[in-house]
């Protein structure tokens, strides 16, 4: 069966981070775009990074840029998300998203909270 998985989520203090990772199986990762998205309660989900299927070309939701950092390791199989300089309002369940033209994934989601 083929499907992403999300993990890494958790409970961190503001200006924390934390580290999501989101790992294939069943399929190679190399050439799919990957992005990242996120739901707070009661909000849409929202897309707020994403990577190209070489690494090479990223772009961030004006909400996270320059606190966060995609990257991805093709030889595992697996794409990150850097989360730093967390904010209370980060939190929410964290999704990524597998997308090479028709053929999409989406995991389960990762929650995220943000709280002293």
């Amino acid at each position: 069966q083929s499907q992403v998985v999300e993990s890494g989520g958790g409970l961190v203090q503001p200006g924390g981070s934390l580290r999501l990772s989101c790992a294939a199986s069943g399929f190679t990762l190399d050439h799919y775009v990957i992005g990242w998205f996120r739901q707070a309660p009661g909000k849409e989900r929202e897309g707020i990074a994403c990577i190209s299927s070489s690494g090479e070309n990223t772009d961030y939701a004006d909400s996270v840029k320059g606190r966060f950092t995609v990257s991805r390791d093709n030889a595992k199989n697996t794409v990150y998300l850097q989360m730093n300089s967390l904010r209370p309002e980060d939190t929410a369940v964290y999704y990524c998203n597998a997308r090479k033209y028709l053929d999409i994934y989406w995991g389960q989601g990762t929650q995220v909270t943000v709280s002293s």
